[in-house]
C-alpha cells in the first residue's frame, strides 16, 4: 500500500514550554531556524532548549501499528544488494587496521556492535531527503545511490507508540534498545528526514522483500530543459579562473562553466520546497568531468525523482521482488 507523496506538506510544531501544537508550512519553518519566528503561544525562539520542533500528525496512517506491515516502506543507500545478506563489516579491514583496533578480540567486539545496529526505512519523502544529504554532508555526490522499496514480513510485531527520534550524532540506532524482546519495529518521530514523519527501526528479520531501482532514473529528465542547458555550458569556458583577492590561495579555482552549473542548478533548486533546495544545489554542482549533457541529464533526473514521484514508483512496480 503506498501513501501520498507530499514534499510539501505542512508540519506540526510542538512547543516544549507551553505545549502549544499548530500548523505551519515549511517556509514558516525556515523563518524559525532563521530565529524570524517565535512560538505563537509563548514567544520563545530557536534558541531555547525547549524551543518547539517538529512533531507527529496525528492524521499519519502510520500511527496505526496494525497498518505498518501493509504500507511500502523506503531506503536509499550506495549498497547495491541492501540489505547485504551475511553482512560482515570486518571484512575489508587491512591487517593494519585490525592491529590498530586492537588485535582480533577487539575487532569481532566492533562488527558485533555494528551487526546490532538497526536498519532504517520511511517514507519515499525521507529516502530522498536521505539521499541528498548524504550529497551534500559526505562526499557522495558523485555516488550512485539505489532505492529500495520494503515490505516487511505481515506478522511483524510493533513497538506500541512511538519514539523521538532515538539516532546518535552517527545517525545509529542500537536495534536492542529500540526493539527488546518479541518486538520487531519501532516507529520514531524523524527529525532529519521528512521531518516530522515517521519513520522505522528495525532488523533484517522484519523485511520480507525489496524492490531496487538505481537513481535517479536515467531517462527521467526534462529534454527541453537538458537541451538549453547543455548547449549554455558548451558555450562557455570550462578552464579555471584563479581568484584575485587576499583569499585566493584558499580558494579552488573555478571556471565559467562550473560557475553556471551551480547558477543552473540553483534554478531548479528554487523551485523544490525550501528545506530541500540547499541539498539539491549541493548535489547537482557536482562536476561531471565536463561534460554538459552528461550534466544537465543527471541534475535534471535528480530534479524528477522529486516533483515527479509516481514516475520512479512506476519503475519500481516492474522490478521483481528480492526476498530478503
Amino acid at each position: 500500500m503506498e501513501r501520498p507523496i507530499d514534499f510539501s506538506r505542512d508540519r506540526r510544531m510542538l512547543c516544549g514550554i507551553c505545549a502549544h501544537e499548530w500548523l505551519v508550512g515549511l517556509d514558516w519553518i525556515d523563518r524559525w531556524e532563521q530565529g524570524r519566528e517565535v512560538c505563537p503561544g509563548c514567544g520563545t525562539t530557536c534558541e531555547h532548549e525547549n524551543a518547539p520542533r517538529v512533531t507527529v500528525n496525528p492524521d499519519d496512517l502510520a500511527l496505526d501499528a496494525d497498518k505498518i506491515a501493509q504500507f511500502a516502506w523506503y531506503h536509499t543507500t550506495t549498497v547495491p544488494d541492501w540489505p547485504t545478506r551475511d553482512f560482515d563489516p570486518a571484512a575489508d579491514l587491512t591487517p593494519e587496521t585490525r592491529r590498530v583496533m586492537g588485535g582480533a578480540k577487539r575487532v569481532a567486539a566492533w562488527a558485533a556492535r555494528q551487526r546490532g545496529k538497526a536498519l532504517h526505512v520511511g517514507t519515499y519523502e525521507s529516502a530522498v531527503h536521505n539521499m541528498l544529504r548524504r550529497m551534500r554532508d559526505q562526499a557522495d555526490r558523485g555516488s550512485q545511490f539505489y532505492l529500495y522499496r520494503v515490505l516487511l514480513v505481515p506478522s511483524v510485531v510493533v513497538r506500541e507508540g512511538w519514539l523521538i527520534d532515538p539516532s546518535d550524532f552517527m545517525g545509529d540506532v542500537v536495534l536492542d534498545e529500540v526493539c527488546p524482546p518479541g518486538v520487531d519495529v519501532a516507529r520514531y518521530l524523524n527529525y532529519h528526514e521528512d521531518p516530522g514523519g515517521l519513520s522505522l527501526a528495525l532488523g533484517r528479520s522484519a523485511i520480507a522483500s525489496v524492490q531496487q531501482v538505481a537513481v535517479p532514473l536515467p531517462d527521467a529528465c526534462d529534454d527541453d530543459w537538458v537541451r538549453e542547458a547543455a548547449t549554455a555550458l558548451d558555450g562557455t569556458s570550462d578552464t579555471p579562473v584563479p581568484a584575485t583577492d587576499r583569499l585566493s590561495r584558499f580558494i579552488r579555482p573555478s571556471s565559467p562553466q562550473a560557475l553556471l552549473r551551480r547558477e543552473l542548478g540553483a534554478a531548479l533548486a528554487g523551485k523544490l520546497p525550501v528545506n530541500l533546495q540547499d541539498q539539491f544545489a549541493s548535489a547537482a554542482a557536482f562536476d561531471e568531468g565536463n561534460n554538459p549533457m552528461q550534466w544537465a541529464r543527471r541534475t535534471s533526473c535528480l530534479f524528477d525523482l522529486i516533483v515527479n514521484p509516481l514516475r520512479t514508483l512506476a519503475e519500481l512496480d516492474r522490478q521483481e521482488r528480492r526476498t530478503v
